[in-house]
């Protein structure tokens, strides 16, 4: 199909050459073309300009849109959207007072989604994830991933991995998995972390593997989940079957997770809630991303990662929604961006690089997405009429976005 959009108000994250992702003073940069038009393809952005300088275009369809902003749909790279059900009961837990790790430790938490996914079938879980999906689609998000982590057994790790690659055949969004069965101890397991992580390794890892169900490899190192040492043992076996690390770390506490991660050429290292200084100089010039997850704080009332601080510290970083049954129910990426801006004083065009750019490098998406580059994806989020792209975060309470287009296609 031939999109051609017109009278563009601003065009935003256009780069002839886009780098791989962003860092420090970089992050402060969103180059932009006014009163644009750019063209669509066959899937893919073929030319852009400025409206005095457009030529004719054969058989397109046109969209008009003055005094509307276009930018790159955004690249969500950390998500659980495939579960089973709800905790709405946990909510109203932690309303009257009980902790995240308090619901845990009562059977809550992860183990409770992993119960319900367990006896849900597989069918009915891709319909219930296809909803989702759909939702976060005519939000805006145009790529991401998803991991399991809510199975705690070979039969449901990978029945979600399943679900999550048939999403990706039967929808145009761009969808990347993670194996993610070290996201907590299971009930039959307790007392026996060892004997969990024998099963991850000897018997989940190879079969996740041998069905190609995912292209990276996660685990939850935390207190009262797995020690950095369990982090070294899962990423090194899953490196056995070129699965490529990404962490899930310093949610609650530091624990010396991120110099451990970065060591093993992590992707990225995800959460970063508590940061202390020392973490802060161990993701100082090295490959990996710093994610930040500021929908997830909002929801449990803990700290937001220092995304100020470590922009300032000359360090990347994304930002992404976490969405999950437990503690981020929401797969809502401008209000992410948003509260990024309001809660962690990113500037606006800080926090569009973060969900744009640098959360297609999260996913190793770099080359295709995150920008309006030639040849790039053409995923696209045509807004409203606004005045300005500050204003997006401004109105965090409002949906702004008129059209989203994913793969040349209007969505």
């Amino acid at each position: 199909m031939k999109l051609l959009l017109t009278n563009i108000k601003e065009l935003l994250q256009v780069r002839e050459n886009a780098p791989k992702k962003l860092s420090g003073e970089a992050m402060k940069e969103l180059p932009t073309l006014k009163n644009a038009w750019v063209f669509l393809n066959n899937g893919v952005i073929e030319d852009y300009g400025t409206m005095d300088q457009m030529g004719p275009h054969q058989g397109f369809k046109t969209i008009d849109c003055s005094g509307k902003i276009v930018l790159p749909a955004w690249c969500d790279s950390h998500s659980h959207l495939v579960y089973a059900g709800n905790r709405e009961q946990e909510f109203v837990d932690r309303i009257k007072g009980l902790s995240y790790q308090e619901i845990a430790e009562k059977g809550g938490g992860i183990v409770n989604s992993a119960k319900k996914l367990q006896e849900t079938s597989e069918e009915e879980l891709y319909q219930q994830s296809a909803a989702r999906l759909e939702e976060v689609m005519s939000l805006g998000t145009g790529a991401l991933e998803i991991k399991s982590g809510y199975g705690l057994t070979t039969e449901a790790e990978t029945k979600m991995l399943r679900v999550a690659k048939k999403l990706a055949e039967e929808y145009p969004v761009t969808i990347k998995t993670t194996f993610l069965g070290a996201h907590a101890i299971p009930t039959e397991y307790k007392g026996d972390k060892d004997g969990y992580l024998d099963l991850i390794c000897n018997e989940m890892l190879p079969k996740v593997a041998n069905e190609n169900l995912a292209e990276y490899v996660d685990i939850f190192c935390e207190e009262g989940y797995f020690s950095v040492a369990d982090m070294e043992r899962i990423l090194i076996e899953g490196k056995k079957y070129n699965l490529i690390p990404k962490v899930h770390v310093n949610q609650f506490n530091s624990i010396g997770g991120i110099a451990s991660a970065v060591k093993h050429n992590a992707l990225s290292v995800d959460h970063l809630e508590v940061m202390t200084n020392q973490d802060i100089e161990d993701l100082k010039n090295c490959d990996t991303m710093p994610v930040a997850l500021p929908s997830c704080s909002y929801f449990l009332s803990i700290p937001y990662a220092p995304g100020r601080k470590m922009i300032d510290a000359g360090l990347p970083l994304a930002l992404a929604t976490d969405y999950n049954p437990g503690s981020t129910p929401s797969g809502n990426m401008n209000f992410v961006v948003a509260t990024a801006c309001i809660k962690m004083r990113l500037t606006p065009e800080e926090a569009i690089n973060a969900a744009t750019i640098n959360g297609a490098y999260a996913m190793g998406l770099s080359n295709t997405h995150g920008s309006i580059t030639k040849g790039k994806a053409a995923n696209l989020i045509i807004t409203k009429q606004v005045p300005s792209y500050g204003y997006l975060p401004y109105a965090f309470g409002s949906n702004l976005i008129d059209t989203v287009i994913i793969n040349g296609e209007e969505v």
